[in-house]
């Protein structure tokens, strides 16, 4: 599987089942020194920073385990620096989806988690 197509496909799989759920997408690859936010989404007064991680579906670990304590502090600061930019001062909350991904790029699994940290 590509990587990189892979990631973006996972990104796009993401963003339609949080539409789906009702969620407002505020931006999409969100980057500044610190690191990068893959989506940026609204649910109700909650701004949620959503971190995407996409594997083909014959990989044995999860998606989430990359999402270790460094990651999240670089999402964290990310964050930091737009809520700065943006002056949004709602709530905050940290969600992870892991995407899975068959042959052809099709989707095999979503798992959505929030609070994830």
């Amino acid at each position: 599987m590509i990587k990189n197509k892979s990631g973006v496909w996972g990104e796009l799989c993401t963003a339609r089942y949080l539409r789906d759920r009702g969620y407002r997408i505020i931006t999409s690859g969100y980057s500044c020194r610190f690191g990068e936010i893959d989506i940026v989404a609204m649910k109700g007064d909650t701004l949620c920073f959503v971190e995407v991680k996409t594997r083909d579906e014959q990989t044995s670990s999860r998606p989430m385990e990359a999402v270790d304590s460094e990651k999240q502090e670089k999402i964290r600061l990310a964050a930091e620096s737009f809520i700065s930019y943006s002056k949004l001062r709602n709530n905050t909350r940290f969600d992870v989806c892991e995407v899975w991904l068959g042959k052809d790029f099709a989707l095999t699994k979503l798992n959505y988690i929030e609070n994830a940290f």
